[in-house]
């Protein structure tokens, strides 16, 4: 198909529902191979019992079954142990690569806190310090200055006086 165009939507429909059709297919085929494996193994595990026989074989055959029940439970449970435990690792190998990264710390805001109730805060309760970081200070008298004369002064002025300076040379 080329660029400008483009599928119709009653092709879609048809080409999605044959998808559909050989997805549904496959699902059931697989579906039967695992019913056919099951069997097999069960053929092939335990195998039917022979019934044909006295009391006293049928009692063999059912202590044999007891025995291969208690061995299948004791594997069963062995298997959820390692289960149980291998959870727990994982778990705490979690934890420790959280440990690793690290964790993000929040953004801290500005708190407004005189010096006494942080030194109480960092101290604790007991200590009463009074701490006045003012007292401490060294009192500083501002001087205030007298403003310089303007260096400059008015350019008005200056003008004038140069234009003087300018007619001495021309008179000369």
């Amino acid at each position: 198909m080329s660029e400008g165009k483009k599928m119709t939507s009653s092709r879609r429909h048809h080409l999605k529902s044959l998808i559909l059709q050989i997805a549904a297919s496959w699902l059931e085929q697989e579906a039967n191979d695992i019913a056919a494996a099951k069997e097999a193994y069960i053929a092939e595990k335990c195998a039917p019992p022979d019934l044909s026989g006295d009391q006293a074989a049928l009692m063999d055959i059912c202590k044999k079954l007891y025995q291969s029940l208690d061995k299948i439970d004791e594997d069963r449970y062995d298997a959820e142990a390692k289960v149980t435990k291998t959870d727990k690792e994982i778990e705490e190998l979690k934890l420790k690569v959280v440990e690793l990264a690290g964790v993000k710390k929040p953004a801290l805001k500005k708190v407004r806190m005189s010096a006494d109730t942080m030194l109480q805060a960092l101290l604790g309760g007991k200590h009463k310090v009074t701490m006045d970081l003012r007292a401490n200070l060294k009192q500083v008298k501002k001087e205030v200055k007298e403003e310089a004369v303007e260096a400059v002064g008015d350019w008005r002025k200056n003008v004038e006086d140069k234009a003087d300076r300018k007619k001495m040379f021309e008179t000369s």
